[in-house]
């Protein structure tokens, strides 16, 4: 049984204002979501992870295959105009947020379409909810606010004004972002810094 709701993202409309963007709040059915996070990979700390670093695992595994097959690369395509099937993908999870994380920022310029996927019981704290923004001055300049909801679909086209952040949260907040990019040398050089990265953070915690 498919685990996306193609049908959903089909019929949700792509807004404009201030930059194009898509929320679908229930891409993921209930019952998938509940395999889903119950095959979440055991993420080892704050910080995103590429799948390579990741045992995933059943329905996680599922959920990525979907997500880079062809019918939701196509109705992505077809919601913002434009061909991603000659454009590489890359994934990243995510399982915790620290204070310091959700500064405004809109993506660097090597990716083209940006994809968040929820995967949290209903959120009820202020913090960690994503506000898609006017401007980078200010994180009350709203013109949408995305709670990370289990099953929520974010899908924007990353430009030079698509500012987004967050209220601080600290705690557990499940995520998979996937973005369409330039070319796979982004891939690699993403998951260079990721394993850099957590060698480093393995040689200070023996330290």
């Amino acid at each position: 049984m498919p685990v996306l709701d193609i049908a959903a993202l089909r019929a949700t409309p792509l807004q404009r204002d201030p930059f194009d963007y898509l929320v679908t709040p229930a891409f993921i059915t209930p019952p998938a979501l509940t395999d889903i996070n119950r095959d979440f990979p055991d993420v080892p700390g704050p910080g995103s992870y590429p799948p390579v670093r990741l045992n995933i695992r059943g329905s996680f595994a599922a959920l990525l295959r979907e997500l880079e097959g062809v019918e939701f690369q196509n109705a992505v395509s077809e919601k913002f105009g434009m061909d991603l099937s000659g454009y590489p993908t890359m994934f990243t999870v995510r399982g915790y947020c620290r204070k310091s994380d959700g500064k405004i920022h809109t993506d660097s310029e090597t990716k083209i379409i940006t994809i968040l996927l929820y995967l949290n019981p209903p959120w009820e704290a202020e913090g960690g909810r994503l506000r898609l923004l006017r401007g980078p001055g200010d994180l009350n300049d709203v013109t949408a606010e995305v709670p990370p909801n289990g099953g929520s679909l974010l899908a924007f086209r990353r430009s030079s004004h698509s500012w987004h952040g967050h209220e601080p949260f600290e705690g557990q907040r499940r995520a998979v972002q996937m973005n369409w990019v330039r070319n796979s040398g982004v891939v690699w050089r993403e998951e260079w810094r990721h394993r850099l990265s957590a060698a480093a953070k393995r040689l200070a915690t023996s330290m």
